[in-house]
């Protein structure tokens, strides 16, 4: 974990005086540290503006950061200054959570058979319980609901929700049949329905519910003040403001959805949103992964186009630096992008940063230092050090292209658990099964092309 700390959005309370957590030092966090049992593993996360939700392969959820209106589900504060597990909540047994999503007061959670539960304020609607709480506090002050403990979204409990995506103060959610659900604020038109009045409870947006399957949903995605979907015949739709002029802005939002005509002819097969950003995946022709992007107003360079590009993109286009990249996910914050990518040339290729990791400096496996007569081999992605030997099945010889250790070149979602529970150690995966080491021969060795003499070196340490 790295990046902005205040309020403790990253669980620490001693953090640098800036309050950063550099991405050149992160915070190393696992389950078993948040008490958590053994063999727990961290299966996803969500970031609101000042809070954070982790959720546990046990179905568990913990949460750190900025709560004066219960976002985090712990009972009011100014801050939780460390991660820390919700506890309470609605009937007899505790659901299994499987997926978080969190806007800037309030947050969303779907549990493992497809129901929605709710923290925080409830002034726009964003709990989706059917009322704001509307009321005159002390000093004639206007308040509203705030619920510090999860509830129950009743409304659509007999629905199977497989996916939710918060903005600011919205929500969409997605069920097994395709229908989409909005509610919460609805400024600019963000929920797609054609008006600009609040929505207290979950509400079906005909355009995606007809009797056509086609038509229906397949992907969803929330930005700040836009509201962004898939359908199954995998064409973009939008709906609100996703720019500052012309339409599509806050003089002329999209008041219902509206598909992107410069991408329809792209299959999209994965969508993100993020402060300005708007990100998708498609098939490209040559039978690569095609990044899409646009988003204007872009000014931290947080789409990435290149340096002597424009910063900001008011329509879709390809992404010139990310073509031939295998993109499998996107994480588009406020003023930033990650992204994730399974190893390749063209991968490599690209600048490094930070350009050195701290590694061993002798074989993960033997832990032994043989000279210069055997110096070990060095993974490109992660630098840990490996004797051709050590290897399993073991090299004879350097190989041609780059290299990728065995516990880099395990592909995206691999289960990394050891026979003790917990995360498998590097000499736990290189001593994979015998009856595998066919199939595996060769496997993370990454060619910089089809002719091995122009290929990079694989590094070697001395």
């Amino acid at each position: 974990m790295f990046g902005r700390n205040a309020p403790t959005a990253l669980g620490r309370c001693d953090e640098d005086e800036d309050g950063v957590i550099p991405e050149t030092n992160p915070r190393r966090l696992t389950p078993e540290m948040l008490s958590a049992p053994k063999g727990t593993t961290f299966v996803h996360a969500a970031v609101g503006r000042g809070h954070t939700l982790l959720v546990g392969s046990t179905g568990d959820v913990w949460s750190a950061g900025a709560n004066p209106l219960g976002q985090c589900g712990q009972p009011v504060a100014a801050q939780v200054p460390s991660f820390t597990l919700i506890r309470h909540w609605p009937g007899e047994t505790k659901p299994k959570i499987v997926k978080a999503a969190a806007g800037v007061s309030f947050s969303i959670m779907l549990s493992e058979e497809g129901k929605l539960y709710a923290v925080g304020s409830g002034e726009h609607g964003q709990l989706g319980n059917g009322r704001t709480g509307e009321h005159i506090a002390t000093g004639n002050k206007t308040m509203f609901d705030v619920h510090s403990e999860p509830i129950l979204i009743k409304s659509i409990q007999d629905k199977v929700i497989t996916d939710i995506s918060c903005g600011h103060q919205h929500t969409i959610a997605l069920d097994k049949d395709g229908f989409v659900y909005v509610w919460g604020y609805n400024g600019y038109c963000r929920l797609g329905l054609g008006n600009q009045q609040d929505v207290l409870a979950p509400k079906l947006v005909p355009q995606f519910a007809g009797p056509n399957e086609m038509t229906r949903a397949a992907l969803i995605s929330a930005g700040p003040s836009n509201s962004a979907v898939v359908d199954r015949q995998k064409m973009y739709w939008m709906a609100g403001k996703w720019k500052n002029t012309g339409e599509g802005s806050s003089g002329s939002p999209y008041s219902s959805f509206r598909y992107m005509q410069d991408i329809m002819g792209c299959k999209v097969y994965y969508i993100c949103s993020g402060g300005v950003t708007h990100w998708a995946l498609a098939p490209d022709d040559d039978g690569t992964i095609m990044t899409i992007a646009w988003g204007q107003g872009a000014a931290n360079s947080e789409l990435g186009l290149g340096v002597d590009e424009p910063k900001s993109a008011t329509k879709p286009q390809r992404h010139q630096p990310l073509i031939a990249v295998d993109l499998f996910q996107i994480a588009a914050g406020q003023n930033t992008s990650y992204f994730l990518a399974s190893p390749n040339e063209k991968l490599s290729d690209l600048p490094r940063h930070p350009e050195t990791v701290e590694a061993p400096e002798v074989c993960v496996v033997c832990n032994e230092d043989k000279g210069d007569d055997d110096p070990p081999l060095e993974c490109e992605k992660c630098d840990f050090p490996y004797h051709l030997g050590c290897l399993k099945p073991p090299l004879s010889a350097v190989p041609d292209g780059e290299w990728f250790c065995p516990t880099c070149s395990l592909p995206p979602g691999a289960a990394k658990s050891g026979a003790r529970g917990g995360k498998r150690t590097r000499e736990e995966i290189v001593e994979e099964d015998d009856d595998e080491e066919d199939e595996d021969e060769g496997k993370g060795r990454k060619k910089k092309g089809a002719d091995a003499s122009k290929a990079k070196a694989p590094k070697r340490k001395r």
